[in-house]
């Protein structure tokens, strides 16, 4: 069953109410999220996006319900990336932590639109050029391999970020904060602040992330309500996600090979029916959701309980010296 023009409004409607709630009524103050808010948050969003899942299950069926789950799963364990970058971006700029909040809140609102109009515009390219979705399944097959040679941490260089580098030329910008304000009214004029420039790299960071997110979904499902759907449920939950693990990033060690795994199965499966087409002289074999959803679960399972242990492990061998 195709979406209707209203199932896209009342999906936005819920989107804008949840966020205006967030924003207006529980973060109306600036103030540090404490690791029992980001808990109660994250079972939020993720209560949502699994009851809108139910949804979709009990209005189109459980193959697009599958679909959406899966496609939550790859986006929901690919933020993590993003979670690495805040935290080293939060750090390098000293953003005191009752304002990190607010430059996500708008940092992902941003995002929304960049990933809908990225979205719309992949899923216009697939379906009239349709061996693009072999082009995306190559481009997460060599970005899986390359994530498992890749350094541990990711290099944040935030002088060399083109946004930034652009603001400073055009922009006059406070040497200090100015509270959660972006902007400033000074000595006559508007000032963008050093929060400002945060904001901005965080945009430009989440728009690269979403270069290897998107095509990943698209390998789950061409229909452009499910990706889209799923793309934003996952983003949404990225905020407090972050402030429930950025003091535990280090821990998790294995993560980074499960996702280039999950990548990697993903750019394998968008090549399959290419590959087997070739040797079989007709139509090519195609990879169930199922099994994707189970590579995926499992793959993520193995690669968080390792990394506990590794830790464990690492934090006794520390107590015996």
């Amino acid at each position: 069953m195709e979406p209707t023009i209203w199932a896209w409004i009342g999906f936005h409607a819920v989107v804008f109410l949840v966020l205006a709630l967030d924003l207006g009524v529980f973060h109306r103050h600036s103030h540090k999220v404490s690791l029992r808010e980001a808990g109660l948050w994250t079972v939020v969003w993720i209560t949502l996006s699994l009851a809108f899942n139910a949804l979709i299950w009990w209005w189109r069926g459980p193959e697009d319900g599958l679909n959406f789950l899966t496609g939550y799963l790859v986006e929901y364990s690919l933020s993590v990336d993003n979670i690495f970058v805040f935290v080293l971006l939060f750090s390098y700029f000293r953003v005191p932590p009752q304002y990190q909040h607010r430059i996500l809140f708008w940092g992902i609102l941003g995002a929304l639109i960049m990933r809908g109009t990225m979205i719309l515009l992949g899923a216009a390219l697939v379906e009239r050029f349709e061996w693009i979705l072999y082009l995306f399944g190559l481009f997460l097959l060599v970005t899986g391999i390359r994530l498992i040679f890749q350094d541990d941490e990711p290099e944040v260089d935030p002088q060399r970020n083109l946004l930034v580098r652009l603001a400073r030329r055009v922009l006059p910008i406070t040497t200090e904060m100015r509270g959660d304000r972006f902007f400033v009214h000074e000595q006559g004029r508007y000032n963008a602040t050093p929060l400002f420039l945060v904001l901005l790299i965080v945009e430009s960071t989440d728009l690269l992330f979403a270069v290897d997110s998107i095509p990943a979904i698209f390998g789950i499902t061409h229909d452009p309500f499910i990706v889209y759907t799923s793309n934003i449920c996952a983003i949404l939950g990225l905020r407090s996600l972050y402030f429930l693990l950025a003091g535990v990033m280090e821990s998790f060690y294995y993560l980074r090979f499960g996702l280039a795994i999950i990548l990697s199965f993903i750019g394998i499966k968008m090549l399959t029916p290419l590959i087997t087409g070739w040797f079989s002289g007709g139509h090519g074999l195609h990879i169930p959701t199922t099994v994707s959803l189970s590579v995926i679960v499992v793959t993520l399972l193995v690669s968080v309980i390792a990394s506990i242990i590794r830790s464990h492990r690492l934090s006794q061998a520390t107590d015996l010296q």
